[in-house]
């Protein structure tokens, strides 16, 4: 096997492990949760009817949306929801009123991403353990403690990094697939009829006779595709071609399987819609599927937890959230990142739903609202990528995104209904880190206001500080500065106080900028104003480790050597003083300083060395 080929192979086998560990492991609720809602007459038409929407679903909404259209928008070889969000405030960069509406929108769907992570470990590992009910009802009094268990274990673990594990998650969704297409299997053998669902002409008839019914079981219809984004958001660790791969090999026809098999089941022993995944197994199987189910819903689940952290990374490089500490758990992958605070945050809000829903029945009805919405915005954010970004005919956008637009909405407006039922918790979620997001990025527009209309002119000052200089001390002094061109408090606090100025004085500015990645040749620009004074602008994407002292080694080509032994980096350490007047409304004002004075230090997120960083504060009202 040649090494092309056997990459591929590699990558296909890590995107099964996971990008597909959510979506493979829907099996365990969503047929039931359909047949168990009530309102779907158990008889035989129906029974294909919703097998064959749940096959069109997955066709139309996974396979044509996400893998064919959607993994093609793809920011610099990444995916995501921020991904796609920074393509489309580029494309429409000429029009700022319509650019702020879609930062907003996407912002906003970023954050029920939050809620998502929330719902999708909790009712995933919950719908596993809960096979320990087929096996004996004796065990129902230990599904909530045994799941809090396996919960904390997985958030425990997180600090350590997935490297040492992550090798394993392939192979073991991998059997997990293998696993659901064969008890699929033996069911079809036994009632082989059941694959004329495969045909539309079911799915019309059922929603043609019965549309009311329709609209109303989308919301657990959906469930077939939870994961649908994970598809879109993994792009850039494995690449289009493995997830297409993956998906059109192996995970739809597992999934399709399965479902039929499950159809095949409940037309042979309607009483195994209390079940009907578990219930598919021989007696002597079902310790071993449970066990099976737990380790592919605990994967399932660690994907999305690393998804937390990435995003998360991601929109504090966009400023919408302070800095938070970020530990790196792989030399060699610098992907692979911890972030206690949202591990831990998440940990909590996912017992409460468990502790809370206690049921994955329950969970099913609080699930739904936010991935539909995040699917609705994916689409309209699509629209705005391909008409204006890649100037396709407005006719031909319409038609490619239109269609799943109707779709979305129709899924979406169907979750609606379940808001009081529990669709409320992961929309409190979202809706509360939207405000603590555009509480940071308000409060940051409002500080550098101040900053900027109290600020001397750097080069203006440079030049009234020669005209009797004071004296100069050897190594250089790095000044970190949010505004370019203007004079950093740290400067004037340390001539105020120190009466010095070093040999070389960098004044170092860094922007983040809505691509993932910034080369390295394109890392950094540089401004002369002479007196051994340099003007440094740092440039980084997204998904870029700000590193200030590695990036400021390019400087020697330029005749600025940095020297580590003589180099001190001077911060502004600025407390936020809220106010009555013309800003964010006072609660804000307030919560945008407690953010400000517990986000992490920034001369850990700027990787500066703890002996060379000189902190100087002043307070600054808003």
């Amino acid at each position: 096997m040649s090494s092309a080929h056997s990459s591929l192979a590699a990558l296909t086998l890590g995107a099964i492990g996971v990008v597909y560990g959510d979506i493979g492991t829907s099996v365990l609720y969503a047929v039931k949760e359909v047949f168990g809602s009530g309102h779907v007459p158990f008889t035989p038409d129906n029974v294909f009817g919703i097998l064959s929407i749940f096959f069109w679903t997955l066709t139309v909404i996974v396979s044509l949306k996400y893998v064919t259209l959607v993994l093609r928008a793809d920011n610099a070889g990444e995916g995501g929801l921020v991904a796609m969000l920074a393509l489309a405030s580029q494309s429409v960069r000429d029009k700022p009123r319509l650019r702020k509406v879609l930062l907003l929108v996407g912002i906003f769907g970023t954050c029920l991403f939050y809620g998502d992570g929330v719902i999708t470990p909790a009712i995933s590992v919950l719908s596993a353990v809960e096979g320990l009910e087929v096996v004996s009802p004796a065990f129902k009094s230990a599904v909530i403690p045994l799941t809090l268990v396996i919960l904390f274990g997985l958030f425990a673990v997180q600090k350590r990094g997935t490297a040492g594990i992550g090798k394993f998650f392939g192979p073991i969704t991998l059997v997990w697939f293998a696993s659901i297409a064969v008890l699929g299997l033996v069911h079809i053998a036994d009632n082989p009829s059941i694959l004329w669902a495969l045909s539309p002409h079911h799915a019309l008839r059922f929603i043609i006779s019965q549309p009311l019914v329709t609209f109303i079981i989308l919301g657990a219809v959906v469930l077939c595709v939870t994961g649908g984004e994970a598809l879109y958001a993994d792009m850039g660790h494995f690449g289009r071609k493995p997830i297409r791969l993956a998906w059109f090999s192996i995970v739809m026809p597992a999934l399709t399987l399965n479902y039929f098999g499950q159809g095949a089941l409940l037309l042979q022993n309607p009483e195994a819609v209390k079940n009907p995944f578990y219930m598919m197994a021989p007696d002597w199987a079902l310790l071993p599927l449970v066990g099976l189910a737990t380790m592919a819903t605990v994967i399932a689940s660690q994907a999305l937890i690393s998804g937390a952290f990435s995003v998360t990374k991601q929109v504090i490089q966009l400023g919408y959230l302070p800095r938070l500490q970020i530990n790196h758990t792989s030399i060699r992958d610098t992907g692979q990142i911890y972030i206690p605070f949202v591990n831990w945050g998440l940990f909590i809000a996912i017992v409460l739903a468990v502790v809370l829903f206690k049921s994955s029945s329950n969970l099913a009805s609080a699930y739904g609202i936010a991935v539909t919405l995040d699917m609705l915005i994916t689409t309209v954010l699509t629209f705005f990528v391909i008409r204006f970004g890649w100037g396709y005919p407005l006719s031909l956008c319409l038609a490619a995104t239109g269609f799943f637009f109707v779709v979305d909405l129709a899924f979406f407006s169907s979750n609606l209904m379940k808001l009081l039922e529990g669709g409320w918790f992961p929309l409190l979620i979202g809706g509360a880190i939207f405000i603590l997001m555009q509480t940071w990025k308000d409060g940051r527009n409002l500080l550098n206001d101040k900053l900027r209309a109290d600020a001397l002119d750097l080069k203006s000052f440079l030049e009234a500080v020669f005209v009797s200089p004071p004296v100069r001390v050897e190594g250089t002094a790095v000044f970190l500065t949010g505004t370019p061109g203007t004079v950093p408090n740290a400067l004037l606090h340390n001539l105020k106080h120190n009466k010095v100025l070093h040999q070389n004085n960098l004044f170092v500015t860094l922007q983040s900028h809505e691509v993932p990645w910034v080369r390295i040749d394109e890392r950094l620009t540089i401004e002369a104003l002479g007196h051994n004074c340099w003007q440094v602008t740092l440039n980084y994407g997204f998904k870029n480790d700000p590193d200030v002292p590695g990036s400021l080694r390019a400087l020697q080509a330029h005749g600025c050597d940095v020297d580590p032994m003589t180099t001190s980096y001077f911060l502004s350490r600025d407390t936020v003083v809220p106010t009555f007047g013309d800003g964010m409304s006072f609660w804000r004002e307030k919560l945008f300083a407690q953010m400000h004075r517990n986000a992490s230090a920034a001369a850990d997120f700027l990787k500066l060395p703890n002996n060379a960083v000189v902190e100087l504060g002043s307070k600054i009202e808003i």
